[in-house]
């Protein structure tokens, strides 16, 4: 059976394993001893080591043929210091790496004014944030030319589930940019970007780009009060941009200021994928529903 090495450990790779384990021996790097428990439980083969400690990533020298890369670049900075030493460490191995699959973010393209945005558009990030990921993109493509490896970059939006909801900010009664100066925003749900990885160890061209993402077109305020609406919590405020950036963090008005509504056309002609949630208010009903469901056991 072909080896998988999972590099990012967190809640997209898990939702993978039941898909991942019947296809490939999976290892998974891991931190912590209760995270190696976790995933030898769900299926996977932890290998103990952290990104941060390059002698700890020798024993990954040649373990698998195949790559899923989860993990973000760290929070400062213009690079991605983890995948150089990464990189660097299994092209000095050598060894049977066949194919790469990196989730990365849809922030690659910045701001675009609201436009339709396909994979053929530049990148543009203004944010340090997407300039860390594309710094990471583009070091991949260089290692896996070089190294003559499939590699397969998924471009994800917000990723939301039962768990990675904006319920606080609904509670804190935080507000959102009023219609006028609002902007769209696209989702995937965190089943569907699993789904998507699996899928994208298997199909697509050798070296491609994918923006994975439902097919939901929202202005991000009439995003929250969905989300408002399912729940049963009241609406969010509407202000102005200057009303919103007094009250929110950096960080939170970066994600206003970038308004984009992508296309997935690509990904679903070329890796046959089809979103489970293909509306982001289904998947926050489904959300809703598994919530509910672990309050009553």
């Amino acid at each position: 059976m072909e080896r998988l090495l999972i590099i990012g450990a967190g809640d997209v790779a898990w939702r993978a394993m039941p898909w991942l384990r019947q296809r490939f021996r999976v290892y998974a790097l891991v931190r912590r001893a209760e995270a190696a428990a976790a995933w030898r439980a769900a299926g996977a083969v932890p290998v103990m080591g952290d990104l941060d400690e390059p002698g700890s990533l020798r024993r990954l020298a040649g373990l698998a043929e195949a790559l899923l890369l989860c993990a973000p670049p760290p929070n400062e900075g213009a690079d991605d210091p983890r995948l150089k030493r990464l990189l660097g460490m299994l092209l000095q191995a050598g060894g049977p790496l066949r194919r790469i699959v990196y989730v990365s973010t849809s922030g690659v393209y910045g701001d675009c004014g609201g436009a339709r945005v396909s994979e053929h558009r530049p990148v543009h990030p203004q944010s340090a944030r997407g300039q860390r990921r594309v710094a990471a993109e583009l070091r991949l493509r260089a290692f896996a030319i070089r190294q003559g490896c499939a590699l397969r970059i998924l471009r994800a939006p917000g990723i939301y589930a039962a768990e990675r909801l904006s319920l606080a900010r609904l509670e804190r009664d935080e507000p959102v940019l009023r219609p006028e100066d609002d902007v769209f925003t696209n989702h995937i749900h965190a089943d569907d970007l699993a789904r998507a990885c699996g899928l994208a160890l298997f199909r697509g061209p050798r070296l491609r780009v994918f923006n994975v993402c439902d097919d939901s077109v929202l202005a991000m305020g009439d995003y929250y009060d969905a989300m408002a609406d399912i729940f049963g919590l009241p609406r969010p405020p509407r202000a102005s941009r200057a009303e919103c950036t007094a009250h929110l963090s950096p960080m939170t008005m970066s994600f206003m200021s970038e308004s984009r509504r992508l296309d997935n056309a690509r990904i679903k002609r070329e890796l046959r994928w089809t979103p489970r949630f293909a509306d982001v208010r289904d998947g926050l009903r489904a959300a809703r529903a598994g919530l509910q469901q672990q309050g009553n056991r």
